[in-house]
């Protein structure tokens, strides 16, 4: 069943009123018809089954069927700080970190990160990487679009950090599961978690020691050495079985 998102202010006395490109996309692309069902979200954890109604002008109209609170959301957000990867490899990982449940996703520039994106090129990258996080909300039926941020320093990044209840590092140098373990295991529902991925090469030494001064916890991801795009994801999918469990 396809899935699309509003704004509370879209739906009204119990009708939708699908606007913009995703008008044309239901229309001419899906080649949906009245009657034929689909699923909306407002972004505020509110979801709707919905069947359409018709097409007036520039707008879908959809009567609602079905009202209820969006189930397929975390029970607390985590934000993802992703040191900025090689090529195309943040394209995967704002996709998939979307579908795993991640709440907020901020780039990152550190000491090892080779991209350097100057304000231009990081705004379009960041354009893009949201439009990837629309794609991949809808998608996985999210009852919330998450939000890709600017680039930020690794400085900034954990003076955001501070302000969130438990901040995890994952660092290679980390070997101990069992303690690992316990700190996944300690984290509760409605808690605020950050977590810090480094890009290629990971996190220098300082940059570690500096996280852990910020009130970071290290932890493991196993034994073996994942790539930049494994790292965040193997988190998100720890935390995910860890918070719905």
């Amino acid at each position: 069943m396809q899935h699309f998102f509003v704004t509370p202010s879209q739906v009204r006395e119990g009708r939708i009123y699908i606007e913009g490109s995703d008008v044309n996309h239901m229309k001419n692309v899906l080649r949906m018809r009245h009657g034929e069902e689909l699923t909306v979200s407002d972004g505020n954890n509110r979801g709707y089954r919905c069947a359409i109604d018709g097409y007036e002008e520039d707008q879908a109209v959809l009567r609602i069927l079905e009202e209820k609170t969006a189930d397929t959301e975390l029970p607390s957000r985590i934000w993802l700080f992703q040191g900025l990867p090689k090529q195309d490899k943040m394209e995967l990982i704002v996709q998939k970190a979307v579908e795993l449940g991640v709440f907020r996703i901020i780039p990152v520039s550190t000491r090892r990160s080779v991209v350097k994106l100057d304000e231009k090129k990081a705004h379009k990258k960041v354009e893009r990487w949201q439009q990837i996080a629309v794609s991949a909300a809808k998608q996985a039926g999210r009852g919330y679009i998450p939000e890709v941020a600017p680039v930020v320093s690794y400085r900034e990044a954990l003076e955001m950090a501070k302000e969130l209840d438990v901040i995890l590092i994952p660092y290679e140098l980390e070997r101990g599961m069992q303690a690992t373990k316990e700190i996944i295991e300690a984290i509760r529902p409605g808690q605020s978690v950050a977590v810090f991925i480094g890009p290629e090469g990971g996190f220098e030494k300082e940059e570690a020691a500096l996280a852990v001064s910020c009130g970071a916890k290290t932890v493991s991801l196993g034994r073996r050495i994942l790539r930049t795009e494994t790292a965040g994801l193997t988190a998100l999918s720890v935390l995910m079985f860890h918070l719905e469990a």
